[in-house]
């Protein structure tokens, strides 16, 4: 069985005005779907993963992301 895996990671504007990180998943069972994270959340996860922009998630396992949340 593979592991959900991060498909695509966009910035996109927030219901407050402020950036969000939506990152889409493809879940072990082919599903897809996405999580919004807001702005803080994002960037502690951007910095536990080494990310330096959106795009370095790409193709990391959903696992790894979490672990940063």
């Amino acid at each position: 069985m593979s592991l959900a895996t991060v498909l695509a990671a966009d910035i996109a504007a927030g219901h407050d005005g402020e950036a969000d990180l939506v990152i889409t998943v493809r879940y072990e069972n082919g599903v897809v779907g996405s999580v919004t994270l807001d702005a803080d959340s994002a960037f502690e996860i951007m910095q536990s993963c080494g990310a330096a922009s959106s795009a370095d998630l790409v193709g990391r396992p959903w696992r790894d992301i979490m672990k940063g949340v």
